[in-house]
């Protein structure tokens, strides 16, 4: 079997059908097998073994979720055989650091860690960070083969290592929303730029260099080689070299950044894998690299992956495989950089929320209210992730399991009217608000100045960002972002005052900073305490 299957491991349940694949001898016949707990035989498959790496595939039929199950491949006098396997719902976990972050690090630690005796059927398994220089077929290494979570073993085995605590709260709570047997695939390196995690397609879509940053220097900071290939082409970290880059708050490109050496070493082998949806947690190391090409890189992923897990799969990966991601959080309390913000906002593809047309079939989990001033890790790394999962665990069954009714989005505007001459904007939004607090600075509107004195903005963050989706004057004079203070906030609307400006307005944005809000403050959310996202 190829290295990502094993003991206790969770298969695609129905309607899909799981794909197995291995290795054996060129032109020989294998016989899988999967048995019951009896040992009687449910279903058989044969594959034979084909070039050029001498690897055979079998698509299971369709399984009630369930289990346990044994699995067996025969060749000839020799069989490799998997027990306790069970079939599920199979996500795949991926991104950077706080992705990486594992149970032990998050807030109520203990608590979270004693809990995990109590979900033997969420079955955990994490890819060892790696990158190639090109594709390779199977995993370089594993982290943690397919295996029952426990507290210390392997929930809570270090900082920055395994088990993902944003994938296992997610996976925990689908569990208890489904029923089902779930399965966690992680596969995260901090520090690490979309780019690396992209194919070269995609890379090509959206006009952007594939060699961007081959330095030999970098190459030197790694050791040791994959399957056949030379030595300078693919290279494992050193588990200490991982850890020290990771949990330095100010070392933001710590993993690699050189295009697709993770899609070519911890994505394209798992393409084989039939999988029920995606979680992704990733930006940080783009607030500092190509940040407003996020707006292409990241939709141009998410299609890039659906397509290329639907056709590694023979199909059995749903085309529109459901991805769910978390918007960037916070950073830096002061800071005159609106870079934050912008990824945010490319983040959706410029469009505000999501599903959308430009990324069909995803959802997302709002973070900017869980800012961690006093992380020991780090204020890039929050501690709750508790509330995360929760956020993504509404988007995917919203948007992964079709509950409709379920409300999985905070309240975005629908539309603004001027009151000329009251001086007031009225922000209409989709859903009842909430709002907790009152922030002067939380809504901004852009105006026209014909002057420099003409409506001056005391102790601006504003980074000078000129957005083109933005009509903004024609004029050389300037244009400028200006608090807007709420007057009333309504059951679906919220009144702005457009005093200290009386020049036209020609935008409007909400939590416009790298940290917007204090912990859960935000001034606004819906009844079920979603926060209202941020816009432009």
């Amino acid at each position: 079997f190829a290295s990502y299957y094993g003991d206790h491991m969770v298969l695609q349940k129905k309607p899909s059908g799981a794909v197995v694949w291995g290795r054996g001898e060129l032109g020989a016949m294998v016989t899988v097998t999967l048995s019951g707990a009896s040992g009687l035989v449910i279903m058989e498959k044969t594959a034979q073994v084909k070039g050029p790496s001498g690897t055979w595939t079998v698509v299971l039929n369709p399984m009630d979720q369930g289990g346990p199950y044994a699995l067996t491949a025969e060749q000839g006098l020799e069989n490799a055989t998997l027990q306790d396997i069970y079939f599920g719902d199979v996500w795949l976990c991926s991104g950077q650091s706080n992705m990486a972050m594992t149970v032990l690090q998050v807030a109520n630690a203990s608590q979270e860690l004693a809990a995990a005796a109590r979900y033997p059927y969420v079955r955990i398994f994490a890819a060892a960070p790696a990158r190639c220089d090109v594709e390779l077929e199977d995993l370089e290494q594993i982290d943690l083969p397919w295996s029952i979570p426990t507290a210390a073993e392997n929930l809570g085995h270090g900082n920055f290592t395994y088990f993902s605590a944003v994938c296992w709260l997610l996976g925990r709570s689908l569990y208890e929303a489904l029923g089902s047997p779930i399965g966690l695939v992680e596969v995260a390196w901090g520090g690490t730029p979309i780019e690396a995690w992209s194919s070269r397609r995609v890379l090509q879509a959206c006009g952007l260099p594939e060699d961007m940053g081959r330095e030999g220097h970098q190459i030197s900071l790694w050791h040791g080689a994959c399957f056949n290939l030379k030595p300078a082409l693919c290279f494992a970290p050193p588990l200490n070299l991982v850890l020290s880059s990771s949990t330095s708050p100010h070392q933001h490109l710590s993993g690699p950044q050189v295009p697709s050496v993770l899609w070519n070493a911890m994505i394209h082998p798992l393409l084989n894998m039939t999988l029920r949806g995606v979680a992704w947690y990733q930006g940080e190391a783009n607030v500092f690299l190509n940040t407003d090409q996020y707006n292409c890189t990241f939709p141009a992923l998410i299609a890039d992956w659906r397509w290329a897990f639907h056709a590694g799969s023979a199909g059995q990966t749903e085309p529109l495989l459901p991805f769910g991601f978390v918007q960037l959080s916070t950073y830096r309390r002061r800071s005159a950089d609106d870079s934050f913000a912008r990824l945010r906002w490319h983040q959706t593809a410029d469009l505000g929320a999501v599903p959308n047309a430009r990324m069909p079939s995803t959802f997302m989990a709002v973070a900017i209210d869980l800012g961690d001033e006093h992380s020991p890790y780090g204020s890039i790394h929050p501690r709750d992730k508790q509330n995360v999962a929760h956020r993504l665990l509404l988007g995917a069954r919203a948007v992964a399991y079709g509950d409709k009714d379920l409300v999985f989005q905070g309240p975005y505007p629908t539309r603004a009217t001027l009151e000329v001459t009251r001086a007031l904007l009225n922000v209409t939004y989709s859903q009842e608000l909430i709002c907790r607090q009152r922030d002067a600075r939380a809504f901004e509107v852009r105006a026209e100045t014909s002057s420099p004195k003409g409506c001056e903005r005391e102790g601006s963050t504003d980074g000078g960002f000129s957005p083109p989706q933005v009509c903004c004057s024609r004029q050389a004079a300037p244009c400028q972002w200006l608090p807007a203070a709420v007057v009333a906030v309504g059951s679906r609307t919220v009144t702005l005052a457009l005093s200290g400006c009386r020049t036209p307005v020609l935008g409007l944005r909400y939590a416009w900073a790298e940290w917007p809000c204090e912990y859960q403050a935000c001034p606004l959310y819906n009844p079920q305490g979603l926060p209202a996202p941020p816009f432009l």
